[in-house]
């Protein structure tokens, strides 16, 4: 079975690889830039063929990672369709689209996983458990929660996850209760940790909302814009400490994700894979070189000061970005590799 969750991981990497490329590839044409290949995966070449429009199509070994290599691109080029004679904003979109057509996929499936969810819950408190910290802190039954130490709560997996990653302390609440609007200052979670990282955990149940179509797209917006939010914040822990680099996963810890996500339920699969899809769209924005951030950021740099920085300059410090990002993903993949074995 381990053979079919791992073929089941690499199916899933080509998908988002394919998608984002495929942003990047269907807006060069768009532009008719002269493309010498669009390729799924790295290193050697398991097969290739070219199509009627002179572009190699090619599938190579390794699948983290995929490219539509543009003539001037990354050198000096006579030809009147290559990417570097095109205007600037056009530049823009092509390289911003790969990163695009993830988060939108990834608001698609999210979108088709909130339609058939059976249930939704609210943010209303509904009952206690047993020794509840919160109830002694001023919560109580009815109060409907629409603020948590300053970020707002619209459905049951905002609710959950505001509680979880602020929880662990005491936080300001704001609630709805008996019509008025009141804050409660200091209110206490349960917490826990795990490898050193503290979280807080919700101490009563909600009720539930009934199934309606406006709660169905309530929830499919709220769901996308969570997991946009927690993905900003994930990035934000990890450069102010509160996450170490242990907690970043490398295509060898996202494999065994995607495997234990696929033992767990379809869902539990999909939904990772909206949470990967839109990882992979936010994390290529940051104007980092060698992403296609950091060629937005040189392109908007461009169309501000209507000056383009020497391609060879650009070039140099693409290259050293890659290294840099090779180098990282090298440190994490041997961070996740003794993860396997500990």
């Amino acid at each position: 079975m381990i053979v079919l969750y791992i073929f089941i991981a690499i199916l899933v990497f080509g998908f988002l690889i394919l998608v984002h490329e495929l942003g990047h590839f269907l807006f060069a044409k768009l532009f008719k830039v002269t493309i010498n290949e669009f390729s799924i995966g790295m290193g050697p070449k398991l097969f290739s063929k070219k199509g009627k429009d002179g572009v190699d199509y090619s599938l190579r070994l390794l699948p983290i990672g995929g490219f539509v290599a543009m003539v001037g691109e990354d050198e000096e080029s006579d030809d009147p369709n290559a990417f570097n004679k095109k205007p600037a904003w056009q530049r823009f979109i092509i390289v911003a689209a790969g990163a695009i057509t993830n988060l939108l996929v990834g608001i698609i499936i999210m979108t088709i996983l909130t339609i058939f969810t059976p249930r939704f819950g609210g943010t209303t408190v509904a009952e206690f458990l047993p020794n509840s910290l919160s109830n002694q802190s001023g919560l109580m039954k009815g109060d409907e929660i629409i603020e948590i130490d300053g970020y707002n709560v619209h459905t049951a997996s905002d609710l959950s996850y505001e509680i979880m990653r602020n929880g662990y302390k005491p936080v300001q609440v704001t609630v709805i209760r008996n019509g008025n609007e009141i804050t409660l200052d200091g209110v206490k979670f349960p917490h826990m940790s795990a490898e050193g990282i503290a979280f807080g955990a919700m101490d009563f149940k909600i009720y539930e909302d009934p199934k309606s179509f406006g709660v169905v797209c309530k929830n499919a917006f709220y769901s996308c814009t969570s997991t946009v939010k927690m993905i900003w914040d994930s990035l934000f822990d990890l450069i102010t400490g509160r996450y170490g680099i242990e907690a970043v996963s490398g295509p060898i810890g996202v494999t065994g994700a995607i495997t234990d996500a696929a033992k767990t339920s379809a869902y539990s699969l999909f939904y990772l894979v909206v949470v990967i899809s839109m990882n992979l769209g936010i994390f290529n924005l940051l104007p980092i070189p060698a992403l296609d951030g950091g060629t937005l950021l040189f392109t908007l740099i461009e169309m501000i000061f209507k000056k383009k920085l020497p391609q060879k300059v650009e070039v140099a410090i693409k290259f050293t970005g890659f290294a840099l990002l090779m180098l990282l993903v090298l440190v994490v993949s041997v961070i996740d590799i003794f993860g396997l074995f500990s």
